[in-house]
């Protein structure tokens, strides 16, 4: 008996398990045009698609631009997933082969993003003109104490990035070819007690929902907040505000960092999403008005900012104003002091800090101690927690400044924040410390 292709095909599906037998899979034959793009951040793009989809090419230029004291200095493209979004379990890496068509050479990364505040994975190297590469992510990569980057099974976004290497700055040009999905995957197994950051999405706030909040006044501003209701919200009743400043925006081949509010999970794993307001500060400039990804954009715009909205948050949402904690990561972690502790006003606010890889008088960004020493004399709350910061400088500011510290090691052995996302030994006991504050008297 003969069987057509197409009943062959379907009769080796059906033997075959999917994940055993899945043949590489494109992840540009769902775009049809620069318009599908999710993002070209400096970029311009050009999408080809002949008929056999694996050669599928994007062509991506991009000028020299002067630089931006507040910005990222790299160039990308962001794809996005289909509308039913990619299994990509079934798969064990993501690949493309990527050329530098510029005379310049070219810094480049392939990244594959998560979706639930966890990390990336990436590939990198430094691409002479004319040279092209196979770049592959590991979708099973796991940070040093083995921790999972990815669930592969929620994917947010591929992107291509570069930046110029040199001191020449004249713009640069890449093709990427057979942008796809293979090889056979390894077995997920995410941490004791994982959790899934809520996306950050436009819409009126809500329980349960993490959304971009605006100030009166700023509509029509780039200027947001992240704003999360907790899951047992309910109006009439007060709650404890976690506020929360992200990383300087950050790109190695181990860290991915945006420098942006929609970025941060801290005060998510702190809470389990319950019982408490989140909310993810941005660092600003008002005049002109933009988002600050690099450094602090202007300090006492953005403390002011702060102020600003956890008014709107104790006002409309029913933050305690008696319970207002900080926290932060790399950046955000300096800009606990450097910009929470700024004056007596927004000083005054805060019951518990904790910081996260770096600390306010470590020296990034002008943080240096002796100023971080006055600043933290303004803390009344006095009670911090230091996550992963080892230095005899810290030592100093605690003792001098009359801190109350506790001191715990994520042992996750990386750049990141994904520790407070699980149950490991560090993040419970921040969670205990967070609720024993709340608890305790001013």
């Amino acid at each position: 008996m003969r069987l057509s292709l197409l009943a062959a095909g379907h009769l080796l599906l059906a033997l075959c398990p999917p994940a055993l037998c899945a043949g590489p899979l494109s992840l540009l034959s769902h775009l049809r045009s620069p318009a599908d793009l999710a993002e070209t951040r400096r970029f311009t793009a050009e999408v080809h698609l002949p008929p056999t989809l694996p050669e599928a090419t994007l062509r991506l230029a991009f000028p020299a631009l002067p630089p931006n004291p507040d910005a990222a200095r790299e160039a990308w493209v962001t794809l996005p997933p289909p509308p039913e979004g990619w299994s990509l379990e079934r798969f064990g890496r993501v690949s493309a082969q990527i050329t530098n068509t510029s005379p310049a050479p070219l810094e480049t990364f392939l990244w594959v993003v998560g979706s639930h505040g966890w990390d990336a994975v990436c590939d990198f190297a430094k691409l002479e003109p004319g040279e092209a590469r196979l770049f592959s992510c590991d979708l099973a990569e796991t940070f040093p104490d083995r921790t999972p980057k990815l669930d592969p099974r929620r994917i947010a976004s591929v992107q291509v990035m570069c930046r110029e290497s040199g001191p020449a700055k004249s713009g640069g040009s890449l093709e990427v070819r057979r942008l796809q999905a293979s090889g056979e995957p390894a077995p997920f197994h995410p941490p004791s007690g994982r959790l899934e950051v809520p996306p950050a999405q436009e819409g009126a706030p809500a329980p349960g929902k993490r959304v971009l909040f605006r100030l009166p006044g700023d509509e029509a501003s780039p200027l947001a907040s992240v704003l999360y209701l907790p899951r047992d919200w309910a109006p009439g009743r007060r709650y404890p505000v976690i506020a929360e400043y992200p990383g300087n925006v950050f790109f190695i081949k181990g860290c991915y960092s945006t420098g942006r509010p929609e970025q941060c999970s801290i005060g998510y794993g702190m809470t389990r999403g319950e019982g408490a307001i989140w909310v993810c500060l941005p660092f600003v400039n008002r005049n002109p008005e933009r988002l600050a990804e690099n450094q602090w954009g202007n300090p006492d715009d953005t403390a002011q900012y702060a102020q600003n909205v956890l008014r709107e948050i104790t006002d409309q949402f029913g933050g305690d104003p008696r319970n207002l904690f900080l926290t932060g990561f790399s950046r955000g972690a300096i800009a606990c002091g450097f910009i929470g502790l700024r004056n007596d006003s927004l000083a005054s606010l805060w019951k518990g800090i904790h910081a996260c890889q770096h600390f306010d008088g470590d020296g990034w960004g002008g943080a240096e101690i002796q100023g971080a020493l006055e600043r933290a004399r303004r803390f009344a709350g006095k009670a911090v927690f230091y996550t992963d910061n080892a230095d005899a400088r810290l030592k100093q500011l605690v003792t001098e400044a009359g801190l109350q510290a506790t001191h715990q090691n994520s042992h996750l052995g990386a750049h990141a924040c994904a520790m407070f996302l699980d149950d490991r030994p560090s993040t419970q006991t921040l969670r205990a410390w967070f609720q024993e504050r709340v608890q305790s008297p001013r």
